[in-house]
């Protein structure tokens, strides 16, 4: 369900609780931008019409009241197979969390909750809903000690008959009435009966009535008296003691009248002079169904004689006495004979029916075997090898503590009882598992906070952060899988998560040529389109040759596929010039070896290193020079580490046609000057006489 979108405009959230006929999620409204709580019935009951009726019910019992102490009812809908409320969200915990967390509460804050509850009673009943169901966990504490009573799903009108499924009452056995533990047509006062349980809970922090099955705790509502409420907390006032007592009387015409006399006994109890006042007592009421003693009637009355057997002594006066008293003797030892006969038959009858009897009953006795902690089988086979039988079907629950399938409780335990008497057990199913969401393709702290939000701990979240195309921090892979259930409080999720896309160290591509920054662009998997490369003229860098990159410089982190774009010489400008000067120099001595260099200065730089070499023997050595517009190039000879001589020409040289330069330093018997004068000569416009004779000798 999380991450769905009901009815077009409630996006599901996380689920936030559930019970046995729905679940319960946190949704988002994006219609109205607020946030809303949606019911949505269980799958299994979808195609039951009896469990949508009572869930179409819910929507509409609750949607007829409107009050500060009931959750407000805003939407009902249906998507394919989905039935969902859409109601109030409430920020905040259920009154049964409370009670566990810190139970028992201060008598004002116990008293102002059920000041509220009964007020909530009180606007339901005078709209002729009986809400059926009032107990710890259908009353939600708002972050601003607001009471919202919830959960109409059981409720009803005053006139329907009692709600059965399978002919079982439905709803909590802890908190039923005695009314309603019978099944007999309930009414206001069995939410009265119920609220003094939850004030009762919220005091002492235990139940009135607790039992080995929900048939147990049912019956002592109808039976047994619980135990007193100052007893269980002496620090509770007697005042508040009487509320509870007149709540939870078992007779319905001792309670309160209504929930609006209880919210006003509520409303005076804690008052000062209230305070120690007397317990209160309760008149006997006659009930003829009660079990009592009776006195036996007793006395001796002659039997009446019949009349129609007056006439005939009457008529047996004429009758001889002496006939009379023969017949009489003779039939006077008859009939103590028949007596005495047949009273003995009787005895005789009753003595050997009872001592038939006495083999019947006479059962030996065995010791019950305690079987809490074995798992089913085996409490099984010890339950049948001590004689006795396993009654059907076995109870199951779930159980935070108890491993599965392992027995939690028994009846009869510690005790003998009758061989082939029947021992109830129940089975521990383990913790309620909760069934994974799917989370690939969201983000990891979407998963942290959802989870959470049902008890799972940072420290079960385990995470693998791998490269790929998902953005960063969005889970790839999970583990349980979507749909798989588990524990909360135990299971280990592994979530592989993006780490986006794989970073390399950005190559310099300044100074490569472009065929070589294609190649180290291909091995770092990075992207130079054609379009990205950009040409420019430079003075600077040779035709191809990369000038700039951008927008990664050399080093920087970059996501393998990012895109690069370059900048590429196309060479000197179209208005720059060429000029070549030859250079043809000597060694210092005839056969011995000097090292030369040569430096030129052009558009393109100043004092490149053009040439550096040792010769022995003359040798010539051209050097190219590029010549920008009102600009001028120049080249440097260096012997030995020496300067020798220069030699300039300027760009409007170039534009009068001339070519090339010559230069022709020999030996050293022609001795260079510090300072050459060409230097100077080669910056005016004609050339010197020199110059123009080397020139006219080159071939």
């Amino acid at each position: 369900m999380i991450g769905q979108d009901l009815g077009g405009r409630y996006e599901i959230l996380t689920r936030i609780g559930g019970g046995g006929m729905a679940l319960v999620y946190k949704a988002h409204d994006v219609l109205l931008n607020r946030n809303v709580a949606v019911k949505v019935l269980r799958q299994q009951f979808v195609h039951d019409e009896e469990f949508i009726r009572r869930f179409r019910r819910e929507a509409q019992s609750a949607a007829a009241l409107s009050h500060p102490n009931v959750v407000s009812i805003y939407d009902v809908g249906q998507e394919e197979d989905t039935h969902y409320i859409v109601m109030e969200y409430i920020e905040g915990h259920n009154l049964n969390e409370i009670i566990q967390e810190r139970a028992p509460l201060q008598t004002d804050e116990a008293v102002r909750i059920a000041m509220q509850i009964a007020d909530a009673l009180d606007h339901a009943h005078q709209n002729h809903i009986i809400h059926r169901d009032i107990k710890p966990h259908n009353i939600l504490i708002g972050k601003n000690g607001r009471v919202k009573v919830t959960d109409f799903g059981i409720a009803r009108a005053v006139t329907s008959s009692t709600i059965t499924q399978t002919g079982s009452v439905i709803g909590s056995v802890h908190y039923f009435s005695p009314e309603h533990a019978k099944g007999i047509n309930t009414g206001e006062k069995s939410d009265l009966y119920s609220l003094g349980i939850v004030l009762y809970q919220m005091l002492t922090a235990q139940l009135p009535f607790l039992g080995e099955s929900p048939i147990s705790v049912a019956l002592k509502h109808l039976q047994e008296n619980f135990e007193e409420p100052r007893v269980v907390n002496p620090h509770i006032p007697q005042s508040v003691e009487n509320v509870i007592l007149k709540a939870m009387r078992k007779n319905p015409n001792e309670r309160y009248s209504s929930a609006h006399e209880m919210l006003a006994d509520l409303d005076t109890c804690l008052r000062p002079e209230r305070l120690k006042e007397p317990k209160i007592t309760f008149s006997h009421v006659n009930d003829m169904e009660e079990t009592r003693v009776m006195p036996a009637i007793r006395g001796d009355f002659p039997p009446a004689m019949p009349k129609d057997r007056e006439p005939a002594a009457k008529a047996n006066t004429d009758e001889k006495p002496s006939d009379r008293d023969a017949a009489r003797q003779a039939k006077g030892w008859k009939k103590p004979l028949t007596v005495v006969g047949v009273t003995l038959i009787i005895l005789a009858l009753i003595v050997g029916g009872f001592i038939w009897l006495l083999s019947v009953l006479d059962v030996a006795e065995v010791d019950v075997p305690y079987v809490v902690g074995k798992t089913e089988a085996v409490a099984r086979q010890m339950i049948v090898e001590a004689g006795l039988k396993v009654e059907e079907p076995v109870l199951h629950e779930h159980n935070k503590e108890i491993p599965v399938d392992q027995v939690l409780s028994q009846t009869k335990q510690n005790m003998r009882v009758k061989e082939g008497s029947f021992i109830q057990i129940t089975v521990s199913d383990g913790p309620e598992l909760e069934e994974l969401g799917n989370y690939v393709g969201k983000s990891l702290q979407t998963a942290i906070d959802e989870l959470g939000a049902i008890g799972v701990q940072p420290e079960q979240i385990y995470t693998e952060p791998v490269y790929s195309e998902e953005p960063e921090n969005t889970i790839i892979q999970q583990s349980p899988k979507p749909g798989e259930q588990y524990n909360p409080e135990s299971v280990e999720f592994q979530f592989t998560i993006s780490k986006g896309r794989e970073t390399v160290s950005m190559p310099n591509l300044i100074g490569k040529t472009l065929e070589e920054a294609k190649e180290l662009m291909k091995e770092k998997e990075l992207t130079l389109d054609n379009d990205d490369i950009l040409y420019q003229p430079s003075y600077g860098h040779e035709k191809d040759v990369v000038i700039s990159q951008s927008p990664y410089k050399a080093k920087e982190p970059v996501t393998k596929g990012d895109k690069v774009s370059i900048i590429v010489s196309s060479g000197p400008p179209a208005d720059a010039k060429e000029h070549q000067f030859n250079i043809t120099i000597s060694p210092a001595e005839a056969g011995k070896t000097s090292e030369i260099r040569i430096e030129y200065s052009d558009a393109r730089g100043e004092k490149i290193e053009g040439v550096k070499r040792q010769i022995t023997g003359m040798q010539t050595f051209p050097i190219t020079v590029v010549v920008a517009p009102n600009t001028e190039a120049s080249v440097t000879v260096y012997r030995d580490n020496q300067f020798i001589d220069s030699k300039s020409i300027t760009y409007q040289d170039l534009v009068n046609g001339t070519n090339s330069s010559t230069l022709i330093i020999p030996g050293e018997e022609v001795q260079a000057t510090e300072e050459p004068v060409q230097a100077e000569v080669t910056e005016s416009d004609e050339p010197t006489e020199e110059e123009q004779q080397q020139e006219q000798q080159q071939p």
